[in-house]
């Protein structure tokens, strides 16, 4: 039998999770780019050794997905989102949690709340990259390994579509347009 427990975060909760943030940040400053991936990684290591409740699972997978993104050469990730990101990721270089690691089920629930502070900020961030990396897939399937995707590929390929899909609107919406009935 299963058990659903269902909580919210105040205000001034969230703003504690801010603040343990905020200071984790400035402690992990002193590590590398690769020492933070090193250990988020690691993190995400621990994650899969050991069965996780569905809400925090979810979130690790989102976290997996922020790694991949850092570190996947063919997506560019400019580096103003990279250290946006890095910093974020620096709250796992922090081995004090607030719930520690080793209590069933809900060890993990501080870093699940914690990436999903940092998934609300970095939302499109995710989206854009799950978009490309679907691309990418779709690309590498039709064209072989010599397929080259990167991100200029696929923003070509997505300032086509939409420019595609606007000629479309146009065109099926022209007579209810002003600049149709003036001409």
């Amino acid at each position: 039998m299963t058990i659903q427990i269902n909580f919210e975060l105040s205000d001034s909760d969230l703003e504690h999770f801010r603040e343990m943030m905020k200071n984790a940040v400035i402690k992990a400053s002193e590590h590398s780019p690769e020492e933070i991936l090193k250990h988020a990684n690691s993190v995400c290591e621990k994650m899969e050794s050991v069965v996780l409740p569905d809400f925090v699972n979810e979130r690790f997978k989102s976290l997996k997905l922020l790694i991949q993104a850092v570190e996947d050469v063919e997506w560019q990730m400019p580096d103003d989102e990279k250290t946006e990101v890095l910093t974020t990721l620096a709250y796992f270089t922090e081995p004090e949690d607030l719930v520690p690691d080793h209590i069933p089920g809900l060890g993990y629930i501080d870093d699940a709340i914690m990436i999903e502070l940092v998934i609300q900020d970095l939302s499109q961030d995710l989206d854009a990259y799950k978009q490309f990396c679907d691309f990418r897939a779709v690309e590498e399937k039709r064209r072989g390994d010599e397929a080259n995707i990167n991100r200029e590929n696929w923003l070509e390929g997505k300032r086509a579509e939409i420019r595609s899909g606007l000629r479309r609107r146009r065109k099926s919406g022209s007579k209810r347009r002003i600049f149709s009935r003036i001409m």
